[in-house]
């Protein structure tokens, strides 16, 4: 059977004159045919043809940093939880405990750059783990690089890509041991600082408060500072150091159990943004009810499941892997995957997936992805590689940073070595100063303000089904002038569906009428007979002398009766198209539906009208669109008539139809030219030329299929056009949050720095100030979460 509307490379008996776009095509877009390339963090995008410059968040060697930062003692594994983790299979794997945030990254390419021979980095910052890419020889190099700079490699053995890093006991009492003993000591020193054994005793409990505090920051420091790098720990080991030397020896003790603790703070706080599309998304269970070769259901870890198991879910019971129902029917609660709020019906044939909550009924599914590839697996680990790439103002922010630190140890130094000249400062007061300045210049804050705003942001968005592959697009979509959007499963289901029916024959039964078409159709595979015997609803009976026509449908004889069914070509040849008949199929066909003709020997017996019907949300989404200022396009290769039908319907003034691939990328560009940055939204190979060249490709993903995950730059994970306006409200709110913190953190220091230099801030408050700014640009945000 065929219709006018239906492309006959997916049905070749299709009309010559088919363009609807196949159906065949959607969610299927070709890896190899889009441009964004999403593999181990090489998000490697080009330039546009028009020379606009598009983002490079290669994760390779050749991208490296050389600004200093935070990191001293970052206590490892905060949550306790073993952590699953991607890595390149064959490659080299260690975890390293105090790199906890994008500082310590860049401190550790530097190092590595300087080695020949490595092929690759991968770094993943929310398990602390590197992957080297290099022989042997150049890895055992590359460790002895990173430790002595200070940092601690612990190699992990795995055979594939998944490894589970294990769990870290969390020893902080040391460093409430130094604080104690610090403040023992500023109590000491305040009551009886001029008794000399009081002295010397108070100078060797400030060295072991130091030591037991600072005991990483110094080993770091000092390895930073052999090698002539200006970070964070090399400030602090100049600025605890100087002072302790000086004579202010209490203070240097706190000053460095405060630093300590303030950065332990900090650690969790990052974690807690990082895990927190991790805490959202990972619920499935440890163990699956399976049926084993006896038929008896039994439980299993989840890792020992193998592909086609038969597995059983209760009422209540999450779903622990993704399969395809094959017995059994329930709804289930799909809010942890899509977003979407309305529980799902599921019956034999569905898809289910892992992470989801079996409402009602007993449900049987067969396996169809082991528990590392389930669409939960791959959308955290989405989201762990978006966490990888870095943000325009994060960018931005390095590059600052990376001036900023040595321009303030340059500053702290004239400090010291000019003011005692200008001003008459004694050299202690100017020393003491210059030291109280390194300290104010730690540029935590200011460094890990825009990655914890990101990953908040992303994390908020994975909640809502948005997912999102880097922080670029989280803060751009802001700056979105216009969507184009393809017809057919975007603004459309996708599916075609029964719309009217109407009996043209005299004197026959309607009933016998009705259950004819239902017989043929039901006989048919062709996507328009399935949706016409689905509307009828039916009993089909049985069919005799079934034949397809290529080209214009079927034939086939039910209960004596021959019959054909088909398009309007096929009823022109059987002369049976009087006026009346040809009026009302030229009426649908003006309204882009798709005409399908039951007849006799002898009479036109019945029209059948099918067409794709838009989503219920499209027409809210692209109102909520227009009212914010964008421009919505319909760029599609189904022919005018339907498409112009159709744009009518959801509120879309701007169509282009007929288009081919070429056509639709053509038309991107031309949108870009004349209005700005241009998101194609789409779900077939044949958007996949267009996805690429828009400034945000943004995929339909009907609950994350495999090439919409590892192909799009944002995935709609229940396919509703609405998350498109939530996701720019989301990227506008997190942009305010970003540049919010940037001025905390340099507002802050800016206050403290003319403090010091006029001699009203201590080294205790300089620590005080940091600690704070951190805190409230960790606080500001983590919500971004709630956005």
């Amino acid at each position: 059977m065929t219709h006018d509307s239906f492309d006959k490379r997916e049905h070749p008996h299709a009309d010559e004159g088919a363009s609807h776009e196949p159906a065949g095509e959607r969610h299927a877009h070709v890896h190899a045919s889009h441009a964004h390339s999403h593999h181990d963090h090489g998000h490697a995008h080009h330039r546009h043809s028009d020379g606009k410059e598009e983002h490079d968040h290669s994760h390779t060697l050749s991208h490296t940093h050389a600004h200093g930062g935070c990191g001293a003692s970052c206590p490892p594994g905060f949550f306790g939880a073993d952590i699953q983790t991607a890595h390149p299979k064959g490659q080299a794997v260690f975890y390293i405990g105090s790199m906890d945030c994008s500082v310590e990254e860049n401190d550790i390419r530097n190092i590595l750059s300087k080695i020949k021979g490595i092929r690759s980095l991968n770094f993943q910052l929310a398990s602390r783990t590197l992957s080297i890419d290099a022989d042997s020889e150049t890895v055992e190099k590359s460790v002895a690089a990173i430790k002595k700079a200070g940092y601690r490699p612990e190699r992990i053995v795995t055979d594939g890509p998944e490894i589970s890093v294990p769990k870290k006991e969390e020893r902080v009492w040391h460093l409430w041991l130094a604080l104690t003993i610090a403040g023992f000591v500023e109590v000491l020193h305040f009551f009886a600082g001029d008794i000399t054994i009081v002295k010397i005793g108070g100078m060797a409990l400030s060295a072991v408060a130091i030591w037991l505090a600072g005991f990483s920051t110094y080993r770091k420091g000092l390895a930073a500072l052999l090698e002539r790098r200006l970070n964070i720990n090399a400030l602090m080991t100049v600025a605890v150091t100087g002072a302790f030397l000086i004579g202010q020896w209490p203070e240097a003790a706190m000053v460095m159990a405060l630093y300590a603790i303030a950065e332990m703070i900090e650690a969790r706080s990052v974690d807690r943004a990082r895990n927190a599309i991790r805490n959202l998304l990972d619920l499935t269970p440890p163990t699956a009810e399976i049926r084993n070769e006896n038929g008896i259901w039994t439980a299993i870890p989840v890792k020992n499941v193998t592909l086609n198991t038969l597995v059983r879910i209760r009422p209540g019971d999450r779903i622990p892997l993704d399969g395809v129902v094959s017995g059994g029917s329930g709804t289930v609660d799909q809010s942890p995957v899509t977003g979407e709020s309305i529980p799902v019906d599921k019956k034999p044939g569905d898809s289910v997936f892992a992470g989801t909550i079996n409402q009602t009924g007993i449900l049987e599914f067969r396996v169809t992805a082991l528990s590392g590839d389930t669409v939960v697996a791959r959308i955290i680990k989405a989201v762990e590689e978006a966490q990888e790439t870095s943000a325009p103002t994060q960018r931005f922010v390095d590059k600052f940073a990376a001036i900023y630190t040595p321009l303030v140890f340059l500053f702290a130094l004239g400090v010291a070595l000019v003011t005692p000249f200008l001003f008459g400062w004694t050299w202690l007061e100017a020393l003491y100063k210059a030291l109280v300045m390194l300290v104010i210049a730690c540029p935590c804050a200011l460094v890990i303000a825009t990655p914890v705003t990101v990953v908040s942001g992303l994390a908020a968005a994975a909640r809502r089904g948005i997912l999102m592959k880097g922080g670029v697009y989280l803060e751009e979509a802001r700056t979105l002038k216009v969507v184009a959007l393809d017809k057919t499963g975007t603004v459309t289901e996708g599916k075609p569906r029964l719309l009217d029916v109407q009996i043209v024959a005299s004197g026959l039964p309607e009933n016998d009428i009705l259950d004819w078409a239902a017989s043929l159709a039901d006989s048919s595979g062709h996507p328009v007979s399935k949706a016409i015997a689905a509307g009828l609803h039916r009993t089909a009976r049985a069919v005799a002398h079934f034949t397809d026509l290529p080209g214009r449908g079927v034939k086939g004889t039910v209960e004596g009766q021959a019959l054909v069914m088909g398009n309007h070509r096929l009823i022109e040849e059987k002369g049976l198209c009087r006026p009346a008949i040809h009026a009302l199929l030229l009426e649908h066909e003006r309204q882009g539906h798709t005409v399908t003709v039951l007849a006799s020997d002898t009479e036109a017996l019945a029209v059948f009208a099918v067409a794709d019907t838009i989503r219920e949300t499209s027409r809210e989404a692209l109102a909520a669109l227009k009212k914010k200022g964008i421009v919505t396009v319909m760029l599609t290769g189904d022919n005018e008539t339907t498409a112009k039908t159709i744009a009518a319907e959801a509120g879309i003034e701007n169509v282009r139809g007929n288009l081919l691939p070429s056509e639709k990328l053509d038309a991107v560009r031309e949108l870009q030219r004349r209005f700005g940055d241009t998101a194609m939204i789409g779900d077939g190979i044949n958007d996949a030329p267009a996805l690429a060249h828009a400034d945000i490709g943004i995929a339909m993903g009907e609950a994350g299929t495999d090439i919409a995950v590892e192909a799009a730059d944002v995935v709609i994970m229940n396919d509703d056009l609405r998350r498109i306006p939530q996701m720019i409200e989301l990227s506008a709110g997190t942009y305010s949050i970003l540049w919010q913190n940037i001025v905390i953190a340099l507002g802050i220091k800016l206050v403290f720095f003319a403090l010091a230099l006029f001699g009203s801030a201590t080294m205790w408050m300089a620590v005080f100030a940091d600690m704070g700014a951190s805190l409230l640009v960790l606080l500001n945000g983590l919500r971004a979460l709630k956005k």
